[in-house]
């Protein structure tokens, strides 16, 4: 707005600015604030007091809660290997910065440890392992007829995203990670696209307006290349075919039913959207409730929850530019299903993924479910081990093989 064309008393311009300074202020100390607090130093902290920053929407824990059995913790195989490189396993977890990690195996806890300030009641944020839950809301959402199928073009939902990158693009393709949408991901980039939504999302900005300002690079369906407002996208699409909020679904439909201990929270932006592609906080042994779901296919205890068809769906990888060794992929080593993580392997294996190291991870064969939380402040060094996530997966794999003879 130029002030000089208003042509106001000089007065009133001035109380304008005032007004201007007063409302905005805030947002800069805030903004300041997180800065702060995201720097790698803080966050062990942060990851665990997100909701110091933002709105939050509180997911209500289930009344029946489950509880796994457990053992004594069981002592971890001292080493494992990696590319002909030998890690030592408490060095590894230490060295990663891991703040929560436990260890599951035919129905049981053989190992779960706290670290840097987490403890079993404390939430930490999952970061982009919120897509895998995403990804299950979307499967019930179909089931229940709200969504009639993946093969319907994006805009038939959400008409606000014709003319974006968006427009043209079939669901599918999108839970595939596979839209074409032109999206810089580098999170230790501040000019990235990343950053630029993370910056929006601080002052409370509309993500779903962000996600109407992407435009398409690729044809949709021939390239994989992860694009977190992909999932955001779903969000939208669920809340929109449903008339609910991610918040009161994922209560009503996973977080109560799977036996949850503990309430978890999301993050909102200002207009009361959840961040969809990575604003949940729960619970270690919640969030490795989700694996013990899709470890029995979306069943619990008897009960359907997530079509099965739709976690074979979301944890098969088959189309060419989805293959761990794919040319048409931006993520070699790595398959993508519906929002899952898949490795290369013959384990039938898969994982959720987010930021800074967290897992979820699941071996069908073994019967295991790993979860793990992080602050490692060496994520952005692309060379070091501990932040890779191919390290990851032989870690989680030497100890689901080290205790399959005794508890398999």
């Amino acid at each position: 707005m130029n002030l000089k064309k208003l042509k106001l008393p000089f007065f009133i311009l001035l109380t304008i600015v005032i007004i201007a300074g007063i409302l905005y202020v805030p947002k800069i100390k805030k903004a300041l604030a997180i800065k702060e607090a995201m720097d790698l130093k803080n966050i062990e902290y942060t990851f665990l007091n997100m909701g110091e920053h933002f709105p939050i929407k509180r997911v209500k824990k289930s009344e029946k809660p489950f509880v796994f059995a457990r053992v004594k913790n069981k002592t971890l195989p001292k080493t494992f290997q990696h590319e002909g490189n030998t890690y030592n396993t408490l060095k590894f977890i230490d060295s990663s910065y891991t703040q929560g990690f436990i260890y599951i195996q035919n129905d049981t806890i053989q190992y779960e440890n706290y670290w840097r300030g987490q403890k079993e009641n404390i939430k930490h944020i999952s970061w982009s392992m919120a897509k895998s839950y995403i990804s299950a809301l979307f499967g019930i959402a179909i089931e229940e007829g709200h969504i009639k199928s993946i093969t319907q073009n994006v805009t038939e939902y959400l008409p606000e995203l014709k003319g974006s990158g968006y427009d043209g693009v079939k669901i599918k393709d999108v839970l595939q990670m596979s839209t074409g949408v032109k999206f810089d991901e580098t999170y230790s980039d501040p000019e990235s696209d990343i950053n630029r939504y993370w910056k929006d999302f601080i002052f409370g900005a509309s993500q779903d307006k962000f996600a109407s300002t992407l435009i398409n690079e690729k044809t949709p369906g021939t390239y994989n290349h992860y694009v977190s407002i992909n999932t955001h996208v779903l969000g939208m699409i669920i809340v929109k075919a449903t008339g609910r909020s991610l918040t009161d679904y994922l209560e009503e439909k996973i977080w109560k039913p799977i036996g949850t201990e503990f309430d978890a929270y999301w993050l909102s932006d200002g207009e009361g959207m959840e961040m969809a592609l990575g604003g949940l906080n729960a619970c270690l042994r919640d969030y490795a409730k989700i694996g013990r779901l899709f470890l029995n296919k979306g069943n619990w205890n008897g009960t359907q929850i997530v079509p099965e068809a739709w976690v074979e769906a979301s944890t098969l990888v088959t189309e060419e530019h989805l293959l761990p060794q794919s040319k048409n992929s931006a993520h070699p080593g790595f398959g993508y299903g519906f929002q899952w993580w898949v490795p290369e392997g013959d384990e039938g294996e898969f994982f959720a993924s987010g930021v800074f190291n967290q897992n979820i991870y699941i071996n069908p064969t073994t019967k295991t479910i790993i979860v793990k939380n992080s602050a490692n402040q060496n994520y952005y060094d692309k060379s070091n081990p501990y932040a890779a996530s191919k390290t990851h997966i032989e870690l989680y794999r030497a100890l689901s093989k080290s205790f399959k003879k005794e508890t398999y």
